[in-house]
């Protein structure tokens, strides 16, 4: 019997992917994965619409991706982390309220840096950007990324990034996220599972050492990311040798964004051994079966 094609890290237009829901299962199908994880930013908006669009045989592994911050474990100041939650309880009064805040942040973020790019002659505004957030959207840098696009400033929202987006640039401003160990115990509270995204993406900027993950593991981490698009053969087996040490779900995704990266949906997947190891430990939502 063929192994299930697992991916578990994916975006849609609900935060800073191009496709809609339904339109990410159906390419997900398309594309031959069985097993699909929606992960939006700071959001559970996109969850009912990617289950009314399961196809037969297919499973929906309900979840979202939270922006944090937390310790690097060396002197420098805490570094934006994201944690991955999975099959947690979307009502639970605590991810109700943070998801809320976060995306509020996201919000004001958003108008701040297009406002202080507008100020230095670009030709992008907050009405033009806003109005590519569809209703409910979790904002986010990709969102002005498009606009620079079809301004014809850039040709592409990496470009974007590479050149004026990035994190420390003169256009970049910071939110308040969420601590790291407080999201676990969030989503541990609520049901679910957490797993640690893409730990050593070095490309993006700082990463965590080591010793944060065996920190974490210790709070109630469930697993971490290891075959990930941004992580390179190295990284990738200190990062599953340190999860064997740990007793941490050593997961892979392709972090989809539709149009807005070039990575394909199931670029990277996860083994069925790891996902029924995530499933077990998790109480907040079903797995849900087209």
């Amino acid at each position: 019997m063929p192994r299930a094609r697992i991916d578990l890290h994916t975006h849609s237009t609900a935060s800073d992917g191009t496709d809609r829901p339904a339109e990410l299962v159906a390419h997900a199908a398309a594309s031959g994965v069985d097993v699909l994880a929606i992960t939006d930013h700071d959001t559970t908006a996109g969850w009912d619409e990617a289950a009314a669009a399961l196809r037969p045989g297919m499973r929906l592994i309900r979840g979202a991706e939270f922006s944090c911050a937390g310790p690097t474990g060396r002197a420098d100041p805490d570094v934006s982390v994201h944690l991955l939650g999975y099959l947690f309880d979307p009502e639970h009064p605590a991810i109700v309220a943070e998801q809320l805040r976060l995306r509020t942040e996201r919000v004001q973020r958003l108008h701040r840096m297009t406002e202080k790019m507008a100020a230095d002659g670009y030709p992008v505004d907050v009405e033009t950007v806003f109005a590519l957030l569809p209703d409910g959207a979790s904002a986010g840098r990709p969102h002005l990324a498009r606009a620079l696009v079809a301004a014809g400033v850039v040709e592409s929202v990496n470009e974007a990034f590479a050149k004026l987006l990035y994190t420390g640039s003169p256009y970049y401003v910071p939110k308040a996220d969420t601590p790291v160990d407080t999201a676990i115990a969030m989503v541990r509270a609520a049901g679910g599972v957490a797993v640690f995204a893409h730990p050593l993406a070095r490309r993006r900027g700082r990463v965590v050492e080591p010793s944060v993950l065996v920190d974490l593991a210790a709070a109630g981490l469930t697993g971490v990311e290891v075959d990930h698009p941004d992580h390179g053969p190295e990284d990738r087996k200190l990062l599953r040798g340190l999860a064997a040490d740990l007793g941490l779900v050593a997961t892979g995704s392709s972090d989809y964004h539709g149009t807005n990266k070039t990575t394909p949906i199931a670029a990277e997947t996860t083994g069925e051994d790891a996902l029924e190891a995530l499933v077990a430990r998790a109480t907040g939502a079903e797995v849900l079966t087209g």
